[in-house]
């Protein structure tokens, strides 16, 4: 009987993630994956044109954006509508002539067949429906109360700079009903192709640094290439490769359908045999057939410090961050609230910031592409000039029958071709996001919680190898950082399951973070922030709170998924081995002052003040001492 017991245990497990996965599409709106996507509330699928004629005007000017080279552009929206109410809306466009679905065809979108779509000047108007979402929408009275009186109103939108052209549409019928009676002037960018956004990223190699940018120069148009090198020194080229990909590419919907978006071309090079600890500066090019070159502006970043250098070394890590508007767009405050706090704190600290994790649920896209642009010119600021490393979440990965560990939607049909595209991390396979990077004293092991981690999978041999392959020596602050949360989290959610984490999360791993002696875990997905205290199988071994020193005999477990999507709540029940909660708005920042000494710091974006901190002072034989499950086998040797 005794020989079928693991046999048993097994089919348990599996059978209690099976459940679990099961109930994910339910409980996702409930922890990591809540909240509406603002686009998807608009049932454009029914959207018709109502009556483009005289009983409503809209124009948008200036006509041309980025004159001066701007890539993004404050611009005014007039209208004027003889039947105004209180739901008319305006949704933009981009391209400006979106497309139709005439009434007696099925589909807007038929694969690899020819498509049947009417612009807005087809003479033809018998109600053909609209097949693509806004990129962007508000309400007509948001800024003129007496809007339903008058008819009249006058709206500030941002446009960024996406490759096309754009339009501004008015809507009756509010979000669930919604008939177009107006279109307006075409707005351009000076350039619509311009390379924009650049993102960086550590290489595979500590002295190498990756630069991706978006533009919508295909390899047949233009040459992509990055000038650079040491500030006020000789300037060298290095070539890029270009990546993109199309509506096939996609999963389901909406990304297939009317969230589709034309991505542009992404392009990456990589700057190799960077000197550490050095300010270097750089651009983007691109080299027209016809000789003529053209450049966005010059960014800079400093090189990272070799692996093991004793030096002053800075990262901030946070999840679940996702954008939001500036000019008040898609309904701002309901989705996102805390994106642009986030977006602003660390933009005011960069120069105290010399890495970035954001730990996945990267934009919440859900599918509507163009709001992967949105959110990569909302963060260029800061990935521009310092690593901006990501993780693999829910929001970017999960789609049902795709190979995904969680049989969901949350990606919204993107499937991780976005983010494996968007952002370069340094995977052997970028379509399996794990991946380990080292910046000076720190050792970095990323796991992807969308593919299986447990016991006798890649990822968990990945894992292993990661966290044996740190020289603590050299590197002493050892860091696991994943989306879902692996380890412990008393929010509302896990405390109802009963587990305080995913299934079979730290059953699997914690063996590991204990025997590599894992300083500190990471983890989003739970729209908070928790700080645990040293543990190891549900036991604190550490009483202290603030400042650790001496053996390294469990692993702190934090929860730092606040970076801006709606909050989580906790659970009432109160846990032993929970130290500090905070349902707010956050990020984590540890500093390395050496090889002996780290401060951990968490920041509230509202004001980017401390709230939470603690300190560790060890020297290298306390990560040698041994511990409980974290001593190597001995053997007779002398």
């Amino acid at each position: 009987m005794e020989s079928f017991l693991p046999s048993l245990r097994f089919f348990f497990a599996l059978l209690l993630l099976r459940c679990y996965v099961n109930s994910a599409t339910v409980s996702a709106h409930r922890h990591g994956g809540g909240g509406e996507q603002p686009l998807s509330k608009i049932a454009i699928h029914k959207a018709v044109v109502h009556a483009l004629h005289g009983s409503a005007s809209i124009r948008a000017y200036p006509l041309v954006l980025g004159k001066n080279g701007e890539d993004a552009q404050w611009l005014t929206v007039k209208l004027n509508c003889l039947d105004p109410s209180e739901d008319d809306w305006i949704g933009v466009f981009s391209p400006a002539k979106f497309k139709l679905r005439r009434p007696q065809f099925a589909s807007c979108y038929r694969p690899n067949h020819s498509h049947s779509f009417q612009s807005l000047d087809d003479p033809r108007q018998d109600a053909p429906y609209i097949c693509s979402a806004p990129i962007k929408y508000k309400y007509a009275n948001e800024s003129s109360s007496d809007y339903t009186k008058t008819g009249n109103a006058s709206l500030q939108f941002i446009l960024i700079n996406q490759r096309a052209d754009f339009s501004f549409a008015l809507f009756t019928g509010g979000l669930s009903n919604p008939k177009l009676v107006a279109v307006s002037n075409v707005i351009t960018f000076s350039n619509p192709q311009a390379p924009l956004y650049p993102r960086l990223s550590q290489g595979k190699s500590w002295n190498e640094m990756t630069v991706t940018w978006t533009s919508g120069y295909s390899i047949n148009e233009a040459v992509p290439f990055v000038e650079w090198g040491l500030k006020g020194g000789y300037q060298m080229q290095s070539p890029a490769g270009t990546l993109t990909f199309n509506r096939n590419s996609m999963c389901s919907s909406p990304a297939r359908t009317v969230g589709w978006r034309d991505p542009g071309f992404i392009h990456t090079s990589f700057l190799k045999d960077l000197w550490p600890n050095l300010l270097y500066t750089y651009k983007l090019g691109h080299r027209l057939f016809n000789g003529s070159y053209v450049w966005s502006k010059i960014y800079s970043f400093k090189s990272s410090p070799f692996p093991g250098q004793d030096s002053l070394q800075r990262v901030v890590i946070f999840g679940d961050m996702g954008k939001a508007e500036r000019d008040g767009s898609n309904e701002y405050n309901n989705y996102q609230p805390g994106s642009l706090n986030t977006t602003d704190q660390l933009i005011k600290d960069l120069d105290n910031i010399d890495m970035v994790f954001h730990i996945g649920d990267i934009s919440y896209a859900n599918g509507y592409i163009s709001q992967w642009d949105q959110f990569t010119s909302m963060v260029e600021p800061i990935a521009s000039t310092v690593p901006y490393m990501i993780a693999s979440g829910n929001h970017e990965r999960d789609t049902p029958g795709t190979g995904s560990f969680y049989d969901t939607n949350d990606s919204g049909g993107e499937c991780g071709v976005l983010a494996e595209t968007m952002f370069y991390v340094p995977a052997e396979n970028r379509a399996k996001f794990w991946y380990s990077t080292d910046y000076g004293m720190f050792h970095f092991c990323i796991a992807d919680t969308e593919h299986d981690w447990r016991e006798g999978s890649e990822q968990y041999r990945f894992i292993e190898n990661c966290l044996a392959s740190a020289d603590r020596k050299q590197q002493p602050w050892l860091i696991f950082a994943a989306h879902r949360v692996l380890g412990y989290s008393s929010s509302d959610f896990y405390g109802l399951q009963g587990s305080f984490e995913e299934p079979m999360g730290r059953e699997s791993l914690q063996k590991l973070w204990q025997k590599y002696k894992v300083d500190i875990a990471f983890f989003g997905h739970v729209h908070n922030y928790e700080r645990t205290c040293p543990i190891y199988q549900n036991q604190c071994v550490n009483t202290e709170r603030s400042h650790y020193s001496g053996t390294v005999n469990g692993t702190i477990h934090v929860v730092v998924g606040g970076g801006g999507s709606h909050l989580s709540p906790f659970s009432s029940e109160q846990t032993l081995w929970s130290l500090y909660r905070d349902y707010d708005y956050g990020f984590v920042k540890l500093t390395a002052f050496n090889h002996s000494s780290l401060l951990f710091e968490y920041k509230k974006s509202s004001d980017g003040k401390v709230y939470d901190s603690f300190t560790i002072s060890r020297n290298y034989r306390d990560v040698l001492a041994c511990v409980h499950d974290g001593c190597e086998p001995t053997t007779l040797a002398q």
